[in-house]
């Protein structure tokens, strides 16, 4: 066990004009699980690099451990054997030097040989593959993908075999960035448990039930802080929420005793300046007991004033973390039939192979369908077929005539240009748009930015706020919540609940589908 500490840091971007941290201190310790939540572009990922000593930064910043990043670059043409070896140690490069020690063969060479075998005993080096192979299997990735090209890995498996590596390395701290945007249900469920069996890192998630089921700290970014809490996510939002209603009834309070002391000022030095006014015709004695009088009753006011100030102090100290989200709004449009698509014996077949075998169901007015299935096994393509992208398919697919359709793809890599070209381009309204995006917490500087330096977060805010400002009759969302914060994730789930429009979704997040879906499709893997 030991601290990694944090002092006086300060940081700010070149580009920026605010620090993104400034004068922050705290202290976390080398075997917590920590669950990192703020919303976006608070610099969640940003501390992390920090971490990494990417960026300059001032204060200090002092840890015993080594830090590791998840996701890290990878050479994609290696077997996956040799990406994970290399990512634990350079047991290769250590190979090579034992083997030309070998064959030099002289005192200096032997000497050289014991220092770089005692690394490549305390690293595990003759037994590393087969501890690669004991760690994927826990997260139920089958051995055989470790001799295949790691280009060749679907993404749920690169992001299991990327962690599996980084936890047999040594003395190290894993800061993971968000491992779950290519994880179904089924890979989110395995690398929870996979998790929470470890120690020693830093999770940034906007998953709240992967993070309850992996941390046990929580680090919070803040409006205006960063503070550490013992528990999961649920137990810190319960905190949370019982602080927040502290502040809220505290500052009623205090509003009402500034209130109520400004009056009491302000009669009490009236008086006061109605007694002093009074001394003029009267005797000299008796001038002097009014004068007494009078400053007592200043005095009094002036005492009733540094309370006042104090009440004033106090209430500028709170309210400063309270997240503040307006509430969302989205026009459904009705359809004039119940039914408004209908699926039969759906088969889809890329290359020979089959994707989807024999699917039917219906999609009826108020519906909220969550597609599920693992990662391949056809989701998105169903989402495609009903948007009219041309794909190939067998079966029936009607749907209803002069549908209206709104849709968030899974990618968006196509997001380009400015946000005026992107708002005619697409007839978007732009009011309403930009008043979605403000309440998803998207800063107006943002709307000078080009698309593509949007933060991921953000570019499925803005897919989010333009497929809400359209009016349809159903909506068709294909994982809407990869990178977006807990915050805005509660803000959407309110708005579904509270207008009811007809859906079909993916999404992976367990507690978006607990709380949104009224009917759930299940899609077999032909895998």
């Amino acid at each position: 066990m030991s601290l990694i500490s944090v002092n006086n840091l300060t940081f700010s971007y070149e580009t920026n004009y605010e620090n993104i941290f400034e004068n922050t201190s705290f202290e976390i310790d080398t075997d917590w699980k920590l669950g990192f939540i703020g919303r976006n572009g608070r610099g969640k990922t940003t501390f992390l690099k920090l971490l990494m000593s990417v960026y300059s930064y001032s204060g200090t910043i002092t840890a015993v451990t080594d830090f590791d990043y998840f996701p890290f670059e990878t050479n994609e043409e290696l077997n996956t054997i040799d990406v994970a070896r290399n990512a634990i140690a350079p047991f290769d490069l250590w190979e090579k030097e034992m083997n030309r020690c070998i064959e030099e063969n002289s005192e200096s060479s032997m000497k050289k040989y014991g220092e770089v075998l005692d690394l490549y005993i305390l690293n595990d080096g003759y037994i590393i593959n087969e501890l690669i192979e004991k760690e994927i299997r826990k997260l139920q990735v089958d051995t055989d993908v470790l001799y295949r090209p790691f280009k060749t890995l679907s993404n749920g498996e690169r992001t299991k075999v990327q962690l599996a590596a980084l936890f047999l390395k040594k003395n190290n701290f894993l800061l993971i960035d968000e491992p779950t945007n290519h994880l179904d249900l089924e890979g989110r469920s395995s690398v929870a448990e996979y998790l929470s069996s470890k120690k020693g890192f830093i999770l940034v998630s906007h998953d709240r039930h992967f993070l309850d089921s992996t941390v046990d700290h929580i680090l919070s970014i803040n409006k205006n802080n960063i503070e550490v809490q013992k528990g999961n996510f649920s137990s810190w939002k319960e905190n949370k929420v019982r602080q927040d209603n502290l502040e809220i009834n505290k500052n009623e309070k205090l509003k009402r005793e500034i209130t109520r002391l400004e009056e009491s000022f302000r009669r009490t030095a009236g008086w006061s300046d109605m007694v002093e006014k009074s001394k003029i015709g009267q005797h000299v004695g008796d001038r002097g007991a009014v004068g007494h009088k009078a400053a007592k009753m200043m005095k009094r006011a002036k005492s009733i004033e540094n309370r006042k100030e104090v009440s004033i102090d106090e209430k500028r100290s709170l309210l400063k973390n309270i997240e503040k989200y307006d509430s969302l709004k989205v026009f459904p449009m009705n359809y004039h039939k119940n039914t408004l698509v209908n699926i039969d014996s759906l088969n889809v077949a890329f290359n020979e192979k089959k994707v989807i075998d024999s699917l039917s169901f219906s999609i009826n007015s108020g519906d909220r369908i969550a597609l599920r299935g693992k990662n391949g096994s056809g989701k998105s393509t169903i989402l495609k077929i009903l948007t009219g992208e041309s794909i190939k398919y067998d079966g029936i697919v009607n749907i209803g005539s002069n549908l209206n359709i709104s849709y968030v793809p899974q990618d968006t890599r196509f997001l380009k240009g400015s946000f005026s070209d992107f708002i005619t381009n697409g007839n978007i309204d732009e009011s309403i748009f930009r008043t979605l995006l403000a309440k998803l917490d998207m800063n107006s500087d943002d709307f000078s930015k080009s698309l593509e330096e949007l933060s991921e977060g953000q570019k499925k805010k803005v897919l989010i706020a333009r497929s809400l400002s359209q009016s349809a009759h159903i909506y068709i969302w294909d994982e809407p919540l990869n990178f977006i914060d807990i915050y805005s994730r509660i803000q959407i789930e309110e708005l579904i609940r509270k207008f009811e429009p007809t859906m079909i979704f993916v999404e992976h997040d367990f507690a978006f589908n607990e709380n949104i879906a009224t009917k759930v499709v299940e899609v077999p893997s032909k895998k």
